[in-house]
């Protein structure tokens, strides 16, 4: 899923908020610095252009303002900008919504007294920890979560909370033969190939759905989420600024390893990577920064309050090397340099691994294995663009990125799946006389809504839509055989 697609998923949520909340979330200039950056390139041209400019505009004179390119987009642009309630159209002219522009000023110059992007500790932490330390914290968190959805074996185990947001959001389930046990879903597999950005949307998006159901306030809910994402990695923030329902987040938060608190009850956290990057709209920054690392460096490091030098190169990668160790052959074998047993085991979804050395595995893409991804409801976009995004750079050299014959072979065993369609449709079967048989056929055939007929059998099937006008003419012709 691209980038795109996951912001999509926040533009669906948030539409369909009331007006109300809106007005309510816009109260607060970090919400609206998040809001506009979630909006496509377009989107933002036109706020900037409204925002010091108090009188209406008219429709017409934005359509001045782009070229022949942007005019495709325009109309979708301020139809999000109105679904948003940032602007309100009134016949032919547009105004801004005066609590949007007023506190979007605010964030841009730093005006306000309301401490919307957090309110930094006034006093240096006894136990301080760093980038390196809060980006293995979390990475440990988030894959205990996608290490327990594949069954690998993790040293964490999640948190009673996070395994309820698995079974919430239909992402695991428990199964029949062992009720006791959660076990992946469809929409798991699906999940998995997504990015790390979409990931933790996918599960905050729950979590507010969640929220409600626990009658939290949504507002509160929202406006905490916004204002991670604004806040600067590797400082530490008071909670004195945070209501009791954003207090009550942090714990949940910590779980997912949004949030990094050295116990329960600190007076302090640290927003991690994927809070940071939550609106940042570039979903390399948290897949390149999270580095596969043992629990064992994780405790080590929180054991001594510190963060020393050591964790730096474990956690400081190249975004190339941590995006692209995959080699995809034409003769459909693929090497993966990776020693991830949750690389490896996402690869096991949809490839058949024959090899396992030190830092690599080797193995073949088939027809079998693509056909039980397929059964899990994976599909052969998601297989490609997972191959595509975490292509080798050697790879990534070349146009297009992966042969040509293997992306082409893996649709090909899809579109096997999808030879035959389902459609509803009636059966119409045991006529006692062959004329009878013969002229209800006719008549179905007439009005075009026979598919199928066996005159031997005295069988034939209607469409759904023909079932009502034949099953009238058969009805009128038993009453009155001579009709």
């Amino acid at each position: 899923m691209s980038v795109d697609n996951f912001k999509t998923n926040i533009y669906e949520y948030l539409e369909t908020l009331p007006k109300v909340t809106f007005l309510r979330l816009f109260e607060k200039p970090a919400t609206c610095l998040a809001i506009f950056r979630l909006l496509p390139s377009i989107g933002r041209q036109i706020v900037m252009s409204f925002l010091y400019v108090e009188a209406e505009i008219q429709v017409q004179d934005v359509n001045n303002w782009v070229n022949k390119d942007g005019e495709k987009m325009l109309p979708e642009a301020l139809h999000k900008l109105s679904r948003l309630r940032i602007f309100e159209q009134k016949n032919s002219s547009l105004t801004m919504n005066p609590t949007f522009r007023q506190e979007f000023k605010n964030a841009l110059t730093g005006g306000g007294a309301q401490q919307s992007f957090g309110l930094p500790c006034s006093s240096p932490d006894k136990h301080p920890v760093d980038i390196p330390f809060l980006d293995q914290y979390a990475t440990q968190q988030w894959e205990s979560i996608l290490h327990y959805m594949v069954g690998t074996s993790s040293n964490k185990t999640p948190s009673r909370g996070v395994l309820n947001l698995l079974e919430r959001s239909q992402l695991m389930q428990y199964g029949t033969d062992n009720p006791d046990t959660l076990q992946i879903t469809n929409k798991g597999f699906q999940f998995l190939l997504q990015d790390v950005n979409t990931q933790v949307w996918a599960f905050l998006l729950q979590y507010l759905n969640m929220a409600e159901v626990l009658q939290m306030d949504l507002v509160e809910v929202l406006n905490f989420l916004f204002q991670l994402g604004s806040l600067e990695l590797g400082e530490n923030y008071s909670v004195e600024t945070l209501t009791q329902t954003q207090q009550q987040m942090l714990e949940d938060l910590r779980d997912y390893g949004i949030v990094y608190q050295r116990k329960r009850g600190s007076r302090r956290y640290y927003p991690t990577r994927l809070a940071t990057t939550l609106t940042s709209g570039n979903m390399a920054i948290a897949g390149a920064a999270l580095k596969n690392v043992t629990a064992g460096d994780i405790s080590k490091t929180a054991a001594t309050g510190n963060s020393g030098a050591g964790t730096t190169g474990a956690a400081v990668v190249d975004e190339e090397s941590e995006q692209g160790f995959i080699v995809l052959e034409t003769n459909y074998r693929i090497y993966a340099y990776t020693e991830s047993p949750l690389q490896i085991a996402v690869l096991n979804l949809f490839v058949q691994l024959q090899s396992r050395f030190r830092n690599m595995v080797a193995g073949v893409i088939t027809r079998e294995s693509v056909r039980n991804a397929l059964i899990k409801g994976i599909t052969a976009r998601q297989i490609i663009s997972y191959l595509e995004t975490h292509a080798h750079p050697q790879m990534r050299k070349k146009t297009p990125i992966l042969p040509l014959t293997v992306v082409d072979q893996i649709q090909l065993w899809e579109m096997e799946r999808c030879r035959l369609k389902t459609h509803a449709a009636y059966l119409y079967h045991e006529f006692n006389v062959q004329a009878d048989f013969d002229a209800a056929a006719k008549h179905a055939k007439d009005i075009d809504v026979l598919l199928w007929s066996n005159p031997k059998k005295r069988t034939m099937v209607i469409t759904q839509s023909g079932h009502d006008q034949v099953k009238g003419f058969v009805k009128r012709r038993l009453n009155n055989p001579r009709g």
